[in-house]
């Protein structure tokens, strides 16, 4: 009895002792001891230290960096308002329009003279001389156009009836003491009018006394005085 009982325990012991050699086997755990790696930013080799910049070479962000240029800016001139009426001083607007009207027809009348020829005698000056005799000589020195004249000396009618051309025209003149007075009728104003011409008066010496043009409506003169010295005899 004794011996089983022996037996029992020693059994029981050695069941005992296996099972707690299998839990402190579970337990156990395996360590893998770690690895030391290097820093890399310990190692002087792996860092790359920026190079010193150099003050005199411009960055290469700033060569690369567009530059717009400085846009130049214009003078403004002053805006004035505009007026018909002068600064500091009060006027009529009325007055103004009144001038330009004034201007208008000051013009108008201009060109309708021009057109039509001076319709008052046109005095063309006094002329003196010691020669015995003159040439007057006449011609159209625009387009011909059919102008005709009459011709007088001292208010006799010299040339009755002359149709004025582009070549000259003209009569010789015997000088009396004095005063010779020559008058340009003019007897239409041809197709384009007025009537239109110019003329000379030559000495006996071919010298020009006068030259001189007219421009005349119908029925009026042109007049011109040549004076002959009294010691010319």
């Amino acid at each position: 009895m004794n011996m089983k009982l022996n037996l029992f325990f020693l059994f029981t012991f050695i069941i005992a002792l296996t099972t707690s050699a299998q839990i402190d086997s579970e337990n156990k755990s395996i360590i893998i001891p770690a690895e030391e790696i290097e820093d890399p930013k310990e190692d002087n080799e792996l860092i790359v230290k920026p190079e010193p910049k150099n003050s005199a070479e411009p960055d290469k962000e700033e060569k690369n960096e567009i530059v717009l240029p400085e846009v130049e800016k214009l003078p403004v001139a002053k805006r004035k308002d505009f007026s018909m009426i002068k600064e500091n001083k009060f006027r009529n607007p009325a007055e103004l329009y009144q001038k330009q009207l004034k201007n208008a027809l000051k013009l108008t009348n201009e060109a309708e003279r021009k057109h039509n020829g001076s319709e008052v005698t046109q005095y063309l000056g006094e002329y003196s001389t010691r020669a015995k005799r003159v040439n007057v000589i006449y011609r159209d020195h625009q387009a011909e156009d059919g102008d005709l004249i009459r011709v007088f000396v001292n208010g006799e009618i010299m040339k009755s009836r002359v149709l004025l051309q582009n070549h000259s025209k003209g009569f010789f003149l015997e000088l009396t003491p004095g005063d010779n007075i020559i008058d340009f009728e003019a007897l239409n104003q041809g197709t384009s009018g007025p009537n239109t011409a110019e003329f000379q008066v030559l000495d006996d010496q071919g010298n020009v006394v006068v030259r001189n043009q007219w421009n005349l409506a119908t029925g009026v003169k042109a007049t011109l005085t040549v004076v002959k010295a009294i010691d010319a005899e």
